[in-house]
């Protein structure tokens, strides 16, 4: 390769970068971009090629940002119909999940806790239109299966059924919330 004084190098083991200042026979001068003159063989240096100037030949800053802006067709994010399905909330009923402390608590209080934990959160979807809830609620006795159904039964825009078999077996509701009801 032929060396020219002035050449912008890089030395092929070392990260050292320069400009050669002096050539003597096969030996290269290089002044590095620290200020410190180093003397390597031609065989250890590559010329840097100017990159910028061969980039930015017919293209200018404000032309990028155009084409940057102007991009065309925005393109949507693809959700398989198996995830379109699924709820958008789900809401854990278990006592557990509710309260830190439920020792003080007899059945009544905490049955009427979840419930009032139920109402609240199905009025949160219906005002963030929210439109599927799965309200996790438990097999058990059923007591508060039919007193989630009761609730649910009390609002026009809900149609509610049990939830994914697979995912929550038997104690789950998944509430629907019908979006555009006419008064």
């Amino acid at each position: 390769m032929k060396f020219k004084v002035g050449d912008s190098v890089s030395v092929l083991d070392e990260n050292i970068d320069g400009v050669i200042s002096k050539i003597v026979d096969d030996t290269l001068f290089i002044t590095t971009d620290d200020g410190f003159e180093m003397e390597f063989l031609s065989s250890e240096v590559i010329k840097n090629k100017s990159l910028t100037s061969q980039i930015f030949v017919d293209t200018n800053a404000s032309a990028v940002i155009d084409e940057k802006e102007n991009s065309g067709k925005r393109r949507s994010v693809k959700v398989k119909p198996k995830e379109r399905s699924l709820p958008a909330m789900e809401v854990d009923l278990h006592i557990h999940q509710i309260t830190t402390s439920n020792k003080h608590m007899d059945n009544f209080e905490m049955l009427n806790l979840q419930l009032d934990t139920a109402r609240h959160k199905l009025e949160f979807a219906i005002q963030k239109r929210i439109q599927k809830v799965v309200f996790i609620h438990g097999v058990g006795e059923g007591v508060l299966k039919a007193e989630l159904e009761y609730l649910f039964g009390r609002y026009d825009n809900v149609k509610y059924y049990a939830a994914d078999y697979q995912k929550y077996g038997l104690g789950a509701t998944e509430v629907y919330i019908f979006q555009n009801v006419k008064d």
